[in-house]
């Protein structure tokens, strides 16, 4: 399986995590999940304004976020030909908005965007947090993948943080 990552940050914003560090994320959780199809997938890091116009267009929420993913073909797609990538879809994130909920957390701008890429790669594979059994799945699946992600070297320290609702930040 290889995943290729089309990344995008935007002026003046900075994520926490760098390009190499979002695909490895990436990668682990491809991989963790068993997808042996090459995928591919954007992650785009956008401003406050950006991700609340991304927000209301797509989520009618007129307000930012911390992540927003759109899914597009789950690799177990039986449409998709023998060998064909799968397009996965988008992850977005906000990283003034995380820094801002990290610290409402009492976490780090870094912990805070590793679980957040989880969470996003994570729901480009149907994983969802709508119902508390779905959110309790999700939630367990994220730790045991940040946990994961602790061990990578090129992630150094990483500590588990929990994510069900947004702080309102």
């Amino acid at each position: 399986m290889r995943c290729t990552i089309d990344y995008a940050c935007g002026n003046a914003v900075e994520c926490a995590l760098g390009e190499n560090q979002i695909g490895e994320l990436c990668s682990l959780v491809l991989r963790s999940e068993g997808v042996q199809r090459d995928c591919f997938l954007s992650v785009t890091i956008v401003s406050d304004e950006e991700m609340r116009e991304l927000n209301r267009k797509w989520r009618g929420n007129d307000r930012p976020t911390d992540v927003l993913s759109l899914e597009c073909e789950r690799p177990d797609d039986p449409s998709l030909a023998d060998g064909e990538p799968c397009e996965l879809g988008d992850i977005v994130l906000a990283p003034d908005y995380i820094a801002r909920q990290a610290n409402a957390f009492g976490t780090t701008p870094r912990n805070e965007t590793t679980l957040l890429v989880v969470h996003g790669v994570l729901h480009l594979l149907g994983y969802d947090h709508l119902e508390e059994d779905e959110a309790r799945k999700m939630e367990a699946r994220e730790d045991e993948l940040v946990a994961l992600a602790i061990g990578s070297e090129a992630l150094g320290n990483t500590t588990l943080t929990r994510h069900r609702d947004e702080v309102g930040v």
